[in-house]
């Protein structure tokens, strides 16, 4: 796909200041959409004593309320390309955006476990479809040459939210009460109602396929299994043979809907994307960075409070440095990309996202705070900006067509290496106690987390430099050599 059709595959930027005022917009409210889930997600963890306190039950059979949050996204994202082709984007995304904001209320209202769990999995289904659908109204509004900027703001709130999420969830329940955490997503819900009604006018396609319900059901079982299955891996929260079974029937189910897309016209997961080398190359490489979303907070948090005995408020204050760096970056993503291209960027920016998380493997109690935040903002920046690249890149030369389908299978990828990532940093955790004939945690079981995190994060640099030089070029107006 040339450069100039990839340009023309999206609209030409509006000229009357009322569209130009909705263009811009639209990464905002995108953008909200993305905090509030991201926050909601993390939030939770920080506020599980409280609650099972609350509800008369212990934090670890309260940990289902994370799970069956977790499932219902996994198994609902892949629907979500289609319902906005379907029924429209805009209708699907202010839809989600209400249920997400209802179910948080009855989250909040809860009086016991099943009512909790009853609630998150409406909230999962809501997220489910908020997110992808909100990314696909952002990829059919904004033009190709101003997505590399509207990424950069919208690559922030996937970072801000695990950052916020601790200390804000530590500050609500030492100081209010478990319900605000999901209280907070009723003024963001509000406000991100009236923008899409303000801003966003319909998308949709003129003749939606029928939903492939084998795919449908092939996909739920696979993405339920595999990320209930890596979520629950070195927590010893159920035993190894069902842990590998649940593993081996997501594996299983993987394969026999990969059989089935290939005799299907319009399979649920189009996996015939992973032939633009640019979408491939970001999903494959994209998810190998996106294991520190997942991990580097969980291993923070093991250090600050585990190892050095903070509290979470008080680990949650350091850790939100990464959120700064995030925030710098997006005034400099776009000048940085435009002067060394693409796959510069990413190749070199892997290795530095790397180094950062594995510099945090020689924190020790007596590291002066200072150092600590300026290594977390440091590496929040690099991490934010490759995000930033990865995101963008990912839909460089998706034909118009098969936006939805693009945003539907980047969102389950996306989903697959966070919770990928949270299980490989277990894992590392205890094969270090193992190694060390120990059962409790210690500072050096952390060490090796973010060494094995980093190190997977710095192997992605083998798939970006895979990519054209020229590759995305058409995004940001650079102009790059051949020899690049």
């Amino acid at each position: 796909m040339s450069a100039e059709s990839a340009i023309a595959a999206n609209p030409a930027p509006p000229q009357n200041p009322d569209a130009l005022r909705a263009a811009r917009m639209i990464p905002f409210i995108v953008g909200c959409a993305l905090f509030m889930q991201m926050l909601d997600a993390t939030v939770v963890a920080t506020a599980l004593p409280a609650m099972a306190r609350a509800l008369g039950s212990t934090p670890v059979r309260l940990n289902v309320a994370i799970t069956s949050y977790l499932l219902s996204v996994a198994v609902f994202v892949p629907v979500s390309g289609w319902a906005a082709d379907r029924y429209g984007a805009r209708r699907v995304f202010v839809a989600a955006i209400g249920l997400f904001t209802l179910s948080s209320i009855a989250c909040a209202l809860s009086q016991d476990l099943p009512q909790l769990v009853a609630a998150r999995i409406i909230q999962g289904m809501a997220g489910a479809m908020m997110v992808p659908v909100g990314r696909i109204i952002l990829l059919r509004t904004v033009p190709k040459q101003d997505l590399l900027k509207a990424m950069s703001f919208l690559s922030i709130p996937a970072l801000l939210g695990p950052v916020i999420g601790p200390p804000l969830g530590g500050f609500m329940v030492t100081y209010m009460s478990w319900h605000w955490i999901f209280l907070i997503n009723i003024p963001i819900g509000i406000l991100g109602i009236a923008l899409v009604l303000r801003y966003v006018a319909e998308i949709r396609e003129e003749s939606a396929p029928r939903l492939d319900w084998l795919g449908f059901l092939l996909s739920a079982v696979c993405l339920a299994a595999l990320v209930s299955g890596f979520e629950a891996i070195g927590r010893d929260i159920m035993p190894l043979p069902m842990l590998l079974g649940l593993i081996a029937l997501g594996a299983g189910c993987g394969f026999l809907y990969a059989w089935h897309a290939r005799r299907v016209e319009h399979p649920i997961i189009d996996l015939s994307l992973m032939r633009i080398p640019t979408f491939a190359i970001s999903t494959l490489g994209g998810n190998l960075c996106r294991f520190a979303v997942g991990a580097t907070p969980f291993l923070l948090a093991m250090l600050l409070q585990v190892g050095f005995g903070l509290s979470p408020f008080s680990a949650g204050l350091i850790t939100f440095a990464s959120a700064a760096g995030a925030l710098l970056m997006k005034f400099v993503a776009t000048p940085i990309v435009r002067h060394f291209g693409f796959r510069r960027v990413l190749t070199v920016n892997a290795l530095l996202t790397g180094i950062f998380i594995m510099v945090c493997a020689t924190f020790t109690p007596t590291t002066p705070v200072w150092l600590l935040i300026a290594i977390l903002l440091v590496g929040g920046f690099f991490r934010s900006l490759q995000f930033t690249g990865v995101n963008t890149l990912t839909y460089a030369d998706i034909p118009p067509g098969k936006m939805s389908r693009a945003s539907s299978f980047a969102a389950m990828a996306q989903q697959l290496g966070i919770s990928l990532g949270v299980g490989v940093a277990a894992v590392t955790l205890n094969v270090s106690m193992t190694l060390r004939g120990a059962e409790t945690l210690a500072i050096r079981d952390v060490v090796a987390g973010f060494i094995v995190v980093g190190l997977l994060c710095m192997a992605s640099t083998f798939s970006f430099r895979r990519l054209e030089p020229q590759a995305g070029a058409h995004l940001n107006g650079a102009k790059q050599s051949d020899d690049e």
